[in-house]
């Protein structure tokens, strides 16, 4: 795939991924202010950014490697987050007097060093891989790709969506 298309595949995929989780907020803040039919709204709305538009960039980014690849791509991002956004931004605040936001970031910043921490562990700890054909087989259709339907079991499993 083209370079340029990937990275717009990628810019997509963060947009969408954005997008569903302010419009989950956005839901919240309506359900809570007796607005239950603006939240149901923002709900459907944010279902089809994540099952729909982000599940299928993501299937043609190739956003999945293997469960070792996976676990390795979540700790190079949390060591991103850990060790240059969230220090930089927490620093910056503070020079800035934005002293709240200062120790936000701070905080994430912890938060995310436990989670590079929790991701080191388990790579440690990988088995051999099972792989189950019925869960893993990807076809053309959206409705039918794999990516599609992990996002799919998340969503339903822990009441996301």
């Amino acid at each position: 795939m083209n370079t340029e298309t990937r990275e717009h595949l990628l810019t997509a995929m963060h947009g969408e991924a954005f997008a569903y989780a302010k419009y989950m907020l956005f839901a919240e803040h309506a359900r809570s202010h007796g607005q239950s039919k603006v939240a149901d709204l923002f709900e459907q709305t944010a279902k089809i950014e994540l099952l729909e538009h982000f599940a299928e960039e993501a299937e043609l980014y190739g956003l999945l490697g293997d469960v070792e690849a996976n676990v390795r791509d979540a700790i190079a991002g949390e060591a991103y987050e850990v060790e240059t956004m969230y220090r930089l931004f927490s620093e910056q605040a503070a020079a800035a007097g934005d002293q709240a936001a200062a120790d936000r970031f701070a905080e994430i910043r912890g938060d995310e060093a436990d989670h590079r921490r929790e991701f080191e562990d388990a790579v440690r700890n990988l088995g051999p891989t099972r792989v189950d054909p019925s869960k893993t087989a990807t076809t053309p259709s959206r409705e039918g790709s794999f990516v599609v339907k992990s996002i799919q079991r998340f969503s339903d499993k822990d009441g996301c969506i």
